[in-house]
């Protein structure tokens, strides 16, 4: 996954200094470890579902990056977007745990004119392939006016998905938006979000997004 993520440095740079900025931070791999991290994190039960029986060791790895960015930058805010709803979770745990003086500030998902949450992996989308994807988003906002219970909604939006050629769902899931665990009635939570993954393409491409129910 991370071979393959795309990388836009002079891009980013040139977006940098045009809103004002004087350094950008690009150091090495061994800059940043000498020495192998072997730290494990244990974040319960906010890492054991959605992405993470799909991607083992994934959080454990936010969790080093992360930290180990912050104990550099010592910030006193740090911005992270909620189209990784599940990775601001882990985040903010991952602060407790450690003691960070640092506040979390979730950041609105800013989406393409189609509907599509932006992510640069969307560059490694087809034409074709952005053409369909824009449905994954209108799906999920068609549902919020379905009247269905809980599994009828996560049955009928992995449906819709599924039946458009080139989008296959990996997981739905209806949860509570503080705990993320999971509930069997709109009324067991004060914040439901609906959290999904698609591959899209035969590549594939891997796709998440999310929207709230309440």
């Amino acid at each position: 996954d991370l071979a393959t993520y795309p990388r836009t440095v002079e891009a980013d740079c040139a977006l940098l200094e045009s809103l004002g900025a004087n350094i950008a931070f690009t150091p090495t791999v061994e800059q940043i470890y000498p020495y192998p991290d072997t730290r494990q994190f244990d974040f319960t039960p906010l890492d054991k579902v959605m992405e993470g029986p799909m991607r083992p060791g994934h959080f454990n790895g936010v969790a080093q990056v992360v930290s180990r960015l912050f104990d550099i930058a010592q910030p006193n805010k740090a911005y992270f977007g909620e189209k990784d709803y599940q990775q601001i979770a882990v985040i903010r745990r991952m602060v407790d745990d450690l003691g960070f003086r640092v506040e979390i500030v979730a950041c609105p998902v800013i989406r393409e004119t189609s509907g599509l949450a932006m992510s640069s992996r969307n560059t490694l989308l087809t034409q074709e392939e952005k053409c369909i994807v824009p449905n994954i988003y209108r799906i999920l906002t068609e549902s919020k006016s379905l009247g269905l219970n809980i599994q009828e909604t996560q049955d009928w939006v992995q449906k819709q998905i599924n039946n458009i050629s080139g989008l296959e769902v990996e997981y739905y899931s209806i949860v509570d938006g503080d705990t993320l665990a999971d509930i069997n009635d709109w009324a067991d939570s004060k914040s439901v979000v609906g959290c999904i993954t698609v591959y899209c393409g035969k590549t594939p491409i891997r796709l998440i997004d999310h929207i709230r129910y309440k």
